[in-house]
């Protein structure tokens, strides 16, 4: 019994409160000036609802996201890889194979028209040689030893049927189980001490390259820096402003570190795009070089009759310089007119290339 005291007296109320939190309170009374059924909705409810997804909404989001898609991920790299390494082993034998003329023409070839396009891998894979290159060739055959075990052990789990039920064990779990069940895999199936070794012996050749590379590029890199600071005040008072207020509080911190990463990307293109120009001169002038001595070599060793225009010892001729001035111009020309990036199709299977190029850039300008 609850006393309402617009009726003046005790009436009956029938209360109830339901999981949506809404509260109906119905009475029982014959004065009809008292309202027979009252609701009330729980606005904590409602407020909540209307409330925009916090940081961990988006993160548990985008959790769901990568165990949606970690089954397309795990089939595309046990497809494509073994692909790959089959690939580059063919390439790399075919390449090792090669007359010692024929390679010179090969790698005066890249160095003569793409030299502008990877300055920094190119500079990268000859500072390797000289910072250990057997030990990194031994330790990525390592890698692909186990990445290929791996695969394959993986290919034979997709095919177990353990209950005999007819469907595979892998098509009836959960993503989430799915992602235990793979790493679990790799784990008892992986050589921990091959793979500690292996990755060792890359970090230790990768931070000699990085050194060579900070002081091969050294002034890039003061050219860079000088370009950020430059760029930095004019951006800072008129862009930087207009950002801050399109952006949520919450979110303000990261704005000092976002346009740093934008300033320094802007910096670190121009200097490098200088420096793009001064190598491409530079290296179609060596591979030019390199092409048209090693053609003067293989024509005076396939004709004789051009034994006595030939010289054994190209240095008492300069036929190889002559040629190799148009080679290097028509090098240059092709660089420029690429704007020294390759343009498609090609840009498709050099992808890898493009990656490491401009993540040794970065990599060599931050440091």
């Amino acid at each position: 019994f609850i006393p309402y005291p617009r009726c003046g007296k005790t009436e009956l109320f029938d209360i109830r409160i339901f999981n949506y939190g809404t509260l109906i309170i119905k009475g029982y009374t014959n004065n009809s000036s008292i309202p027979n059924t009252i609701t009330m909705t729980d606005e904590s409810k409602e407020s909540k609802s209307s409330t925009p997804p916090t940081s961990s909404d988006k993160l548990s989001v985008a959790a769901n996201l990568l165990t949606v898609a970690a089954k397309p991920i795990v089939k595309f790299i046990t497809t494509a890889l073994p692909y790959i390494i089959s690939c580059t082993t063919v390439a790399y034998q075919w390449y090792s194979k090669l007359p010692k003329e024929q390679t010179k023409i090969l790698i005066g070839t890249i160095f003569c028209f793409f030299g502008g396009v990877y300055p920094a891998l190119f500079a990268a894979l000859e500072a390797a040689k000289h910072g250990g290159w057997n030990d990194l060739k031994e330790s990525i055959g390592d890698m692909t030893e186990e990445a290929l075990i791996i695969i394959e052990e993986s290919k034979k789990d997709d095919d177990k049927d353990d209950d005999n039920d007819g469907v595979k064990d892998v098509e009836q779990i959960t993503s989430k189980e799915y992602i235990m069940r793979k790493g679990n895999l790799v784990i008892t199936k992986m050589n921990p001490a091959k793979v500690d070794k292996a990755l060792g012996t890359i970090y230790k050749v990768w931070l000699s390259v990085i050194a060579v590379l900070t002081v091969k590029f050294a002034r890039t890199i003061a050219l860079a820096l000088s370009i950020s600071e430059y760029i930095k005040v004019p951006l800072n008072k008129y862009i930087a402003p207009i950002v801050q207020s399109a952006t949520p509080d919450e979110y303000d911190k990261w704005i000092p570190i976002l346009f740093g990463w934008f300033v320094k990307g802007i910096a670190i293109s121009i200097a490098w795009y200088i420096q793009a120009v001064i190598s491409a001169v530079t290296s179609a002038l060596i591979g030019a070089l390199m092409i048209s001595r090693a053609i003067l070599t293989i024509s005076r060793n396939k004709q004789s009759a051009l034994k006595k225009v030939i010289p054994e010892d190209l240095g008492d001729t300069q036929m190889d310089e002559y040629m190799s001035y148009a080679l290097a111009a028509l090098g240059v020309y092709v660089q420029f007119k690429m704007n020294f990036d390759v343009t498609f199709p090609l840009n498709i299977p050099l992808f890898p290339f493009e990656f490491a190029e401009y993540y040794i850039r970065w990599s060599v300008t931050v440091v």
